[in-house]
C-alpha cells in the first residue's frame, strides 16, 4: 500500500505489515495508530518530517 501525495510528493511508509503494539504503534511502519489515521491529511512538509522522526523510532524500537 505504497501511496504518494502527488507525482513528488513522500511517499506512504505503510509496510503492508499492520500490527499494533500495546502501545499502539505499528510494527510495520513504526507510525502511532494517530499518525496513520492523519497521513492523509498531511501536507507534504508534514509528511515528511514524520518519515524522519520513523527512522529514528525505528532504530529506537529494535528488540536487540
Amino acid at each position: 500500500m505504497i501511496a504518494s501525495s502527488g507525482p513528488n510528493g513522500p511517499r506512504n511508509p505503510c509496510m503492508a505489515n499492520c500490527c499494533l503494539d500495546e502501545a499502539d504503534i505499528c510494527l510495520g511502519c513504526h507510525r502511532s495508530y494517530d499518525e496513520i489515521l492523519a497521513w492523509h491529511t498531511m501536507n507534504d512538509a508534514e509528511k515528511l518530517a514524520l518519515v524522519d522522526s520513523l527512522k529514528i523510532r525505528a532504530e529506537q524500537r529494535k528488540p536487540y
